[in-house]
C-alpha cells in the first residue's frame, strides 16, 4: 500500500503538474509520515485495533487520490496518507511480535527479509501494471486490493483474538 509514495512523482508528471511538484508531495508524505511514526510511540500502542483503523484511512487516500486531482487536493491527500503510512508502521511491529509469540519455534529467523521481500514485490507490480497499461488506474487498484487484503487478514486476527478471549 506504499504505492502512493513510490509513484507519487511519476503521477505528477503524468497529469502534467511536474516531477518538481511530486517530490514536494513525497516530502510533504515522508515530513508527516515521521511525525505520526514519533506521535504513535507516544500513543503506546497495544493492539491490533488501530492497525485496522489507520489502515482503513489508508485505504480511502489510496481510493481518492486518483479521483481527486487538483494540485491542491494532491498536497491535502499527500499530507494525509503520510500521517497515516507513517502511523502504521509501529503497528506492524506489535503484529509481528504478537504473531511470533504464539507460533513460532525460531521467533527472529527470516521474519525481517521476508516482509521486506513481500513490499519489494508489491511496488514492483504496480509499476509493472502501469508499464503495461500506461495508466495509474490500474495501479492503483493494484495497490488497493493489497490492502484491501491486509485488511481481511487484520479483521480475521482481530476476530481470532476476541473468540480467544471470550473462551478464556
Amino acid at each position: 500500500m506504499a504505492m502512493p509514495q513510490v509513484h507519487i512523482v511519476a503521477y505528477c508528471g503524468d497529469l502534467g503538474y511536474g516531477v518538481a511538484r511530486g517530490a514536494e508531495m513525497l516530502s510533504l508524505m515522508m515530513a508527516f509520515g515521521i511525525v505520526s511514526r514519533i506521535g504513535s510511540g507516544f500513543l503506546r500502542i497495544k493492539s491490533r485495533h488501530p492497525h485496522f483503523l489507520i489502515g482503513s484511512w489508508r485505504r480511502l487516500c489510496a481510493i481518492v487520490l486518483p479521483v481527486f486531482d487538483s494540485l491542491s487536493s494532491l498536497y491535502l491527500i499527500s499530507a494525509m496518507f503520510g500521517l497515516f503510512q507513517g502511523g502504521i508502521v509501529p503497528c506492524y511491529a506489535i503484529i509481528v511480535r504478537e504473531s511470533i509469540r504464539r507460533g513460532s519455534r525460531d521467533p527472529g529467523r527470516h521474519r525481517d527479509s521476508r516482509l521486506r521481500r513481500r513490499h519489494v514485490v508489491r511496488r514492483l507490480v504496480s509499476g509493472v501494471i502501469f508499464d503495461a497499461t500506461g495508466s495509474y488506474g490500474a495501479a492503483f487498484l493494484n495497490g488497493l486490493a493489497w490492502n484491501a487484503l491486509n485488511i481481511v487478514i487484520v479483521a480475521a486476527l482481530l476476530l481470532r483474538a476476541r473468540q480467544r478471549l471470550a473462551m478464556a
